[in-house]
């Protein structure tokens, strides 16, 4: 899986989890809680999509990781390689 695949994998989960996001309304820079407004329900759910999605496990001392989507791409792609 490529970092790019990474990023379809993790909008798709994240507009899943919270629907009233448009895809096209996720930039960079959005911290999910403090930009897009998830909670820490909605943080876990994404983590245990990501989870079955591409089978990395995500322990929670690596949630903070996972705060934007670059760096969530980034860190899940050091995971598979």
């Amino acid at each position: 899986m490529t970092e790019e695949e990474i990023r379809v994998a993790f909008v798709e989960e994240l507009v899943r989890i919270a629907p009233d996001i448009a895809p096209d309304d996720i930039d960079d820079n959005d911290h999910l809680q403090d930009d897009l407004g998830l909670d820490s329900m909605d943080v876990l759910n994404l983590v245990t999509a990501l989870h079955s999605r591409v089978g990395v496990d995500i322990p929670e001392v690596d949630y903070p990781k996972l705060s934007t989507l670059p760096s969530a791409a980034a860190y899940i792609f050091s995971k598979l390689t």
